[in-house]
């Protein structure tokens, strides 16, 4: 049902104006509008005598200072680039905006903000960002201060495929709130495709703080949120031109891994040691047809696909649209709502939660089709169920110093057999196998100053990198011979076989050979009956490693955080303990000392 302007005291020109304009309106434009109106009434309220009441309600109403402190807390950047955006977007607004991490804040000064946003990501299995730990434990801890005349908003980040999705934004909304913090705006919740709720989210923001200050709300006509951003993004991409796909590994390896170069000419765009790019992949023809064939949808039937009322056919939206290889608990939740099939009542049943874990792990759209359907609803509804395809982000292999307008990547190609069907990376895959020199893939970079180069190019590194996970250690060691930093670099690097799967090896025994690489310890944990990783070569080499760490060293972890960031973690916490003679406790304070002054950094996923 469309809104329509009747009975109104507008004439018949201004009604015409507002019955076309606003059924094109978005929801943040409609939150924006609002609040831009009532900030206006309020303008113009003011040149009026108001009585001693009013004066002490509308003082009441507007906020304390103009101050806005924004804190995140990111792993990968996503957190850091919104926190910067909105804090960019709130300074044009008028307002005096401090952007910071949370590894970065003195918790003491919690006390001294009266208006706060929090832009927070869920690491892992509900775990906060690195970066957040410190901050997130203190709040949580019995030195929290009663917060007075505070407001707040969170903002979380998540993948609803995960069982504790967003759990770290909901620790913090509710904790402030528990210290006496009054919400600004209510928390929003998002999923990978982020981009529209944190817009509407910053609207929403902005609209609040419109009713409670004059002078913002007279800013907030100069500059439209939808002026405030230029240049590639992720919600602009460059298409990329692909110069080279290589698959790494030697024949009869069980892996393909792909060094892939793409061309930024003429694009304007750069990067940094550490940083990653996003790619906008697509789905795999062959599974949507099949989803199409079991479905008995036509494949040309128009559907509408956001809330901007973009229209695809049907096949190109599960083409380039609709995510369809993931399931999760909402989705099969929304799904039982289009279905009859007594059998998903059950597993979605109280009690049956680690049943429903298990179905879902592995799985994709067509088997919750094959297995739980028929549905009953039109092609219309059907879509209405699925999130946008995430996309996938890559840590970046080269040095943009050393490779003026190109990006490298070392993307796993991902194949595995589950529940009876062969399963692929919806990216990896597609690069692959239906990617080719002169093709163009959308991409955007993504800034992450959580994982970084020390400023000394003096100071010495150690980087732990497995499979590709070794990705961003090239990239730094081409800065640094680009660079002629001094420091010291010592590589721990494993895959399964010497043979096969030693990743860029002529590159690094270049590197020692000319210095830029100091040390380099490898284990390929297929070549002998027993299994060595990486974490098995930092234990023999302890010593020598912890003179290193008390030299200053900077320590880094990039690849697999469930299995492989967690055994480093806990290896590194042993060599502490031996070589530093030190109790769990003393060697636990001196990684978080390490991780508050920025000399262990992660990019695990």
């Amino acid at each position: 049902m469309q809104l329509q302007v009747i009975n109104s005291p507008f004439n018949q020109e201004q009604t015409e104006l507002l019955n076309r304009l606003l059924p094109t309106l978005t929801e943040s434009q409609k939150i924006w509008l609002s609040g831009y109106l009532s900030a206006s009434t309020a303008i113009a309220a003011s040149a009026e005598p108001i009585s001693n009441t009013a004066l002490t309600e509308q003082k009441a109403a507007e906020p304390i200072t103009k101050d806005i402190t924004i804190l995140f807390g990111s792993q990968t950047g996503n957190a850091q680039s919104l926190a910067k955006n909105h804090g960019n977007r709130l300074k044009e607004l008028g307002f005096n905006v401090t952007v910071q991490s949370m590894g970065d804040f003195k918790p003491n000064n919690l006390k001294k903000i009266q208006n706060l946003l929090v832009i927070v990501s869920t690491h892992g299995e509900g775990d906060p960002p690195d970066t957040a730990i410190a901050f997130h434990e203190f709040l949580h801890g019995k030195r929290a201060p009663k917060l007075e005349n505070f407001q707040y908003s969170v903002l979380a980040l998540g993948d609803s495929s995960y069982e504790f999705f967003c759990e770290t934004g909901k620790q913090f909304d509710k904790r402030l709130e528990e210290l006496g913090g009054t919400r600004l705006y209510p928390r929003v919740d998002c999923d990978l495709d982020y981009d529209e709720p944190a817009s509407e989210w910053f609207e929403g923001i902005v609209s609040s703080l419109s009713l409670q200050s004059e002078s913002t709300a007279q800013s907030i006509s100069i500059t439209p949120p939808s002026l405030l951003d230029s240049g590639y993004s992720r919600s602009n991409p460059y298409y990329a031109e692909v110069l080279e796909v290589i698959n790494l590994n030697g024949r009869g390896s069980n892996k393909e891994t792909l060094h892939v170069e793409l061309s930024l000419e003429d694009s304007g765009i750069s990067y940094e040691p550490g940083d990653s790019l996003g790619i906008f992949p697509n789905n795999d023809p062959e599974l949507v047809d099949l989803l199409i064939q079991e479905l008995s949808f036509s494949p040309t039937e128009s559907v509408t696909i956001n809330k901007q009322g973009e229209v695809l056919a049907f096949r190109e939206a599960l083409l380039t649209y609709f995510e369809i290889t993931v399931l999760t608990k909402p989705l099969v939740e929304k799904f039982a709502k289009i279905t009859t099939n007594p059998a998903l009542e059950d597993l979605l049943a109280k009690g049956n939660e680690d049943k429903l874990k298990a179905y879902i792990n592995g799985r994709d759209l067509l088997d919750l089709i094959r297995d739980y359907g028929p549905i009953e609803a039109d092609v219309q509804t059907f879509v209405a169920l699925l999130r946008k395809l995430p996309t996938r982000l890559y840590s970046i292999a080269s040095s943009y110093k050393a490779n003026p307008d190109e990006a490298h990547l070392t993307i796993g190609a991902v194949r595995y057999h589950a529940n009876g069907r062969d399963r692929n990376g919806v990216c990896s895959v597609q690069i692959a196998e239906r990617i080719q020199p002169g093709d163009k893939l959308p991409i955007y970079i993504q800034n992450n100053e959580n994982f970084k180069l020390p400023e000394n190019p003096d100071t010495p590194i150690i980087m732990v990198g497995p499979g590709t996970g070794v990705a961003p250690f090239r990239s730094f060691l081409q800065e640094r011979e680009e660079i002629g930093a001094e420091g010291k670099a010592w590589l721990f690097f494993g895959d399964q076989h010497f043979v096969t799967d030693f990743l860029y090896q002529t590159e690094w025994q270049n590197w020692l050979k000319d210095g830029v690489l100091t040390k380099m310890s490898i284990a390929f944990s297929r070549d002998k009956a027993e299994k060595v990783y990486v974490q098995h070569r930092m234990l023999e080499h302890s010593k020598e490693l912890f003179e290193w760490l008390e030299e200053g060293a900077v320590l880094y972890v990039c690849g697999d955080e469930k299995h492989m960031a967690h055994d480093v973690h806990q290896t590194l916490l042993t060599i502490i303990q031996k070589e530093g003679k030190m109790a769990l406790e003393k060697a636990e304070e001196y990684i978080a000392s390490m991780t508050q002054t920025k000399r262990y950094q992660r990019d695990v996923y």
